[in-house]
């Protein structure tokens, strides 16, 4: 059929038209994002009593943020979204369900690498310490790529298998059973080895990461186009379940690599005993090259490790040169256009070749997208908008999480907390005073204006050097709420986390467009509404379950299989369209904002707390939402039967 003729529409009106459209997706933006940012900013300023500390920062990284998912989601629904339906709709009659498969592992493996959260794994290699975690260290360091490509390879499974269940019209328990308990399995086997259990974190958490705004619709617009091709649509909830599979089978190919690179990874150790010139050459098998592990040990804050590191590389290196640019700090060093280069550089390589796979795919089914121009368009957006994001979430997103988490401990703290120290050289004893309290306690005090206007110090003898004359004044910040209010400051940090979970869920565009779906095949059986607030309630619940694991340091296996058994069991209980719906609810809550959000926060908290590794809290996330609909949905099929049974009775009573 051929397309109609277009409308000539006049310059000035059509781009008032396009000016209003964007705006419109702007606005829509504005509204998913808006509630998390202004409870994060508005929790740190209340009640921390702490303000941003680059404020303009990070309102430049969420207007960035803003903008460019507005431009990506576009490009995705009128460039990816239609090349994906197309190809599922054909590919099974030219090549048969055979070609079809091949290309939905090489599309589930492309549309990861174009995932916009990914990048938030990218920056998490920096919260983790070589020595304490040395194959977490290196999976997202060195083996980053590795990394990503395992994740890849899960996805790509997890839709190989979802197109097989949709063609043959297969049931999704079976798939379900056998893939979460395979990763709970190898979790369980990594509890022994304390490399490989540092890991166990993150692999759960790549779960949630992968299903997100690239993968959920590339993999939903294949799944319609196949069901269409093979006529198996009658079921009302056939095209649920691909996403959940999505994000159990990323899970157990991280694990898998973990597994495979252990071998040539050293075993945890100290700080010194990593950085010693006995264990040098293992050493510098975590990182890219020398120079690399130089830039790392210079950032010790042992100053022992830093003179023998600068004495060891000094013919090797320009010290200075080398030193000064560390120094430089890697953000404020690097200007707004080189990580616009860098980002633009990352969203060509990671949107291109995506679309490159799926045109290749149409001309093995000798078609076309119907519209070429909204297409190119499309991908053009796309690619635009992931650049702009993906700075956003460095510039904005990124920082401010890890702000807010790294805050979070001083609410619960009973004792003052060191946060840095300041070196007076030189110093003049003749300088001090002495004050005098209500019991006659005498103490000494000296003034100082180090870093803004002249404050009294308390002068502790035990840090004066009278040789050198040198006082090292130890910076502390008292605890939040006092010594004697632990109890409600663990209280507000649980509560902080659960109102984030919930009141971001709410406002999350694509869980009212599925509780709408949800009650539509239903026939109103179950309601949007409810729908939306148990997904907000298990993601709630997760975050403050995510939260409570890093302050206390709780292995992420307590935590995460005793929910992974119970929802197996209630799977094998539940409806099976009913069972698609509620295991896909735990990947719509991971969006491309949360994710960066709450990674940060987690690593934030775990940097602050000294914990090995602040990774598991997305996958809490995930999990909850999932049994929270189950637990639901169980309710509602368990009120339907006592009305069933109820009504004969009172006809008979009748």
């Amino acid at each position: 059929m051929a397309r109609s003729k277009g409308i000539n529409i006049p310059l000035r009106s059509a781009f008032y038209l396009v000016v209003t459209h964007f705006a419109g997706l702007i606005k829509d933006q504005v509204k998913s994002v808006a509630f998390i940012i202004l409870y994060l900013v508005l929790f740190q300023i209340i009640v921390l009593d702490s303000p941003l500390q680059d404020a303009a920062g990070v309102a430049t990284g969420v207007a960035l943020v803003i903008a460019g998912l507005a431009f990506f989601l576009e490009g995705i629904m009128l460039g990816l979204m239609p090349l994906g339906e197309r190809v599922g709709v054909k590919i099974t009659g030219r090549g048969g369900i055979a070609s079809a498969l091949v290309f939905a592992l090489l599309i589930g493996l492309g549309s990861t690498f174009a995932e916009p959260a990914i990048a938030a794994l990218r920056t998490a290699g920096s919260a983790v310490t070589p020595w304490d975690a040395p194959l977490l260290f290196v999976l997202l360091g060195r083996h980053a790529d590795a990394l990503f490509t395992a994740i890849g390879i899960g996805v790509g499974a997890a839709v190989v298998l979802g197109m097989l269940r949709l063609y043959y019209g297969l049931s999704l328990k079976p798939f379900l059973f056998v893939s979460v308990s395979a990763a709970l399995a190898i979790s369980l086997a990594m509890l022994y080895d304390p490399n490989l259990k540092s890991v166990v974190g993150l692999a759960w958490d790549t779960g949630a990461v992968t299903t997100g705004a690239v993968t959920v619709p590339i993999v939903l617009a294949l799944g319609i186009g196949v069901s269409r091709s093979s006529g198996n649509t009658e079921k009302a909830g056939a095209g649920f379940g691909t996403v959940a599979l999505a994000s159990v089978l990323p899970v157990v190919t991280v694990l898998l690599l973990a597994v495979i690179l252990n071998s040539k990874v050293p075993s945890p150790t100290s700080e010194a005993g990593f950085y010693s010139a006995e264990n040098r050459e293992t050493a510098m098998m975590l990182f890219i090259n020398s120079e690399e592990f130089y830039k790392h040990g210079l950032d010790s804050s042992d100053l022992e490790i830093r003179k023998q590191l600068r004495a060891e590389f000094e013919d090797l290196y320009n010290i200075k040169n080398l030193e000064n640019n560390i120094r430089g700090s890697e953000f404020s060093g690097e200007t707004m256009r080189d990580i616009f280069k860098v980002e633009a550089f990352l969203s060509v390589r990671a949107i291109l070749p995506l679309t490159m796979l799926l045109a290749i795919a149409l001309v093995f089914v000798r078609a076309r997208p119907e519209n070429t121009d909204e297409v190119i368009l499309g991908v053009v957006l796309a690619v635009v908008g992931m650049a702009i994001l993906s700075a956003g979430i460095r510039l904005g997103l990124a920082p401010l999480g890890d702000e807010t988490g790294g805050q979070l401990p001083r609410t619960f703290r009973t004792e003052p907390e060191d946060i840095g120290r300041v070196v007076f050289e030189n110093f003049d004893d003749k300088l001090l005073f002495e004050s005098i309290d209500v019991t006659g306690e005498r103490k000494q005090f000296f003034y100082s204006h180090y870093d803004s206007e002249p404050r009294a110090i308390e002068f502790n003898p035990k840090q004066y050097n009278s040789k050198n004359k040198r006082y090292v004044h130890i910076v502390s910040r008292p605890p939040l709420f006092g010594p004697d209010l632990t109890l409600l400051g663990i209280f507000l940090v649980f509560a902080f986390a659960f109102g984030m979970g919930w009141g971001s869920t709410l406002a999350e565009p694509s869980l009212n467009a599925l509780g709408k779906t949800v009650e539509n095949i239903t026939v109103g059986t179950v309601k949007q509404k409810g729908v939306v607030y148990a997904v907000s309630l298990g993601v709630g619940l997760g975050l403050v379950v995510g939260v409570a694991r890093i302050m206390y340091d709780v292995s992420i296996l307590w935590l995460i299989v005793p929910p992974y058994l119970l929802l197996l069991v209630l799977t094998f209980f539940s409806d099976e369209d009913f069972t698609g719906i509620a295991w896909d609810c735990g990947g719509v809550t991971t969006g491309t904002v949360t994710v960066p959000l709450v990674l940060a926060m987690g690593l934030g908290i775990g940097n602050e707390l000294d914990v090995i590794d602040g990774f598991g809290i997305l996958s809490m996330a995930s999990v909850y939402p999932i049994l929270s609909v189950m637990i639901y949905g169980l309710v509602l099929k368990s009120r339907q039967q006592r009305t069933l049974i109820a009504k004969p009775g009172e006809e008979n009573n009748g």
